[in-house]
């Protein structure tokens, strides 16, 4: 009972400073949308490399499929090019496009290069790329898929006339010529048709990580502002102590039975109030305004918030513990926001990192704190993905619950 008393003292105390507000809600809000806007990706941008087409064989009806096959690709974008837009020196203004990197390649269809591939010739696409840079490789690679892919289908499709020939000959040429395209369109067909296909999907709900239209980077940035303005919390559990201790409350604290388990209990309940309040209403931000389906498993998701709670309840009490001026508080507490967020991947991803720096961030609760909230939101998994992540924080919870307790004093 007196455990909860003090817990309701402090919520008192808390609830009167209504500047509290603007740092452990509002700003985690902004922050939010900040780095949801760093991590997301334009969905009506193109990402692929733009290789510039300039079709000299307009009546072609190679050139359309050469044209298909670009359009096809996963790499290149093909960017339509018209004579009377490049000049007299066509080769040379299109070189001057790839060297300043507006396009990654060009491709020149020569005059006629439809009916000598036809034919049996070998007509030679004009490619200029620069090969010495990476953009240049990928949209070489492209451009000669396309062109092996076409002339594949112009072979198949001759040795298809061939075989046919041999049974039954054609009326006319127009009969001929109309048989090889149809072949050769078959076969490009084909391409895209095979037998044996591999499909690569992505583990859990695509859609939990945002809803239609949203892009997903807001997973990633609302889990980690979470995280990290919770751990920001420090700064108010760090003042609890140091407060009490200047009112010389602690020292009236003496004329009672209060034990110290019993005093850092009680602050620490008000502390996982006031934090696990401040995470929920995050969390329901996140999910009205950014769309971050927080609340696709309710009971994984208030497991996860309250053992994160927890956790920053006891490290900052553990703070307030040890602190004996304002500074110490606050240097404690932004210096584990620091180094818990950057190196928990609050800020960054630690997918994005080498092994080394990811294994160091798992050593801290942060780390397991966003990959507990992201296994819901973005892999849309269960709740037996949050235990070991919520494990973890309570673990470290009561090691800094038992320091705090051991560190405490009356004076």
């Amino acid at each position: 009972m007196r455990i909860l008393s003090l817990a309701i003292k402090d919520l008192l105390q808390i609830g009167r400073d209504k500047k509290s507000a603007l740092f452990l809600l509002l700003m985690p809000i902004l922050f939010t949308w900040i780095f949801g806007l760093v991590f997301s990706t334009d969905a009506k941008r193109d990402p692929r490399l733009p290789v510039g087409l300039l079709n000299l064989d307009v009546q072609g009806v190679l050139s359309v499929s050469f044209t298909s096959l670009l359009e096809q690709s996963a790499t290149v974008r093909p960017v339509i090019l018209q004579e009377n837009q490049l000049g007299d020196t066509l080769v040379i203004e299109l070189q001057k496009r790839v060297r300043t990197e507006a396009l990654a390649a060009a491709v020149i269809i020569p005059a006629g290069f439809s009916e000598q591939t036809m034919r049996g010739e070998q007509p030679l696409l004009t490619v200029i790329v620069d090969k010495n840079l990476p953009v240049g490789q990928a949209a070489d690679q492209s451009v000669q898929w396309a062109t092996t892919r076409l002339l594949g289908a112009v072979e198949i499709a001759q040795l298809s006339v061939v075989s046919r020939e041999k049974n039954r000959s054609f009326t006319d040429e127009a009969e001929r010529q109309a048989y090889i395209i149809s072949a050769m369109e078959r076969t490009i067909a084909a391409w895209d048709n095979p037998r044996l296909t591999v499909v690569l999907e992505a583990a859990g709900d695509a859609s939990a990580a945002a809803t239609p239209g949203l892009p997903g980077g807001y997973a990633q940035s609302s889990a980690g502002m979470l995280v990290l303005f919770a751990i920001f919390g420090l700064v108010l559990s760090g003042y609890v102590l140091l407060a009490e201790r200047r009112a010389g409350v602690l020292q009236r604290m003496l004329t009672t039975t209060m034990t110290r388990v019993e005093i850092i209990a009680g602050h620490t309940l008000a502390m996982f109030v006031v934090a696990w309040t401040q995470i929920l209403l995050l969390m329901a931000s996140g999910q009205v305004f950014f769309g971050v389906n927080y609340w696709r498993d309710p009971v994984a998701v208030l497991m996860m918030s309250a053992a994160l709670a927890l956790w920053i309840a006891s490290l900052g009490l553990f703070i307030s513990a040890i602190s004996r001026q304002e500074n110490h508080v606050v240097l404690y507490a932004l210096g584990s926001m620091l180094v818990l967020g950057l190196m928990g991947g609050a800020i960054f991803p630690l997918d994005i990192t080498g092994k080394t720096f990811a294994a160091i961030g798992h050593l801290l609760p942060s780390a397991w704190a966003i990959d507990g909230f992201q296994s819901i939101i973005l892999r849309g998994a269960g709740i037996e993905s949050t235990l070991l992540p919520a494990g973890i924080l309570i673990f470290y919870a009561i090691a800094f619950f038992g320091l705090a307790v051991w560190r405490f004093r009356f004076e």
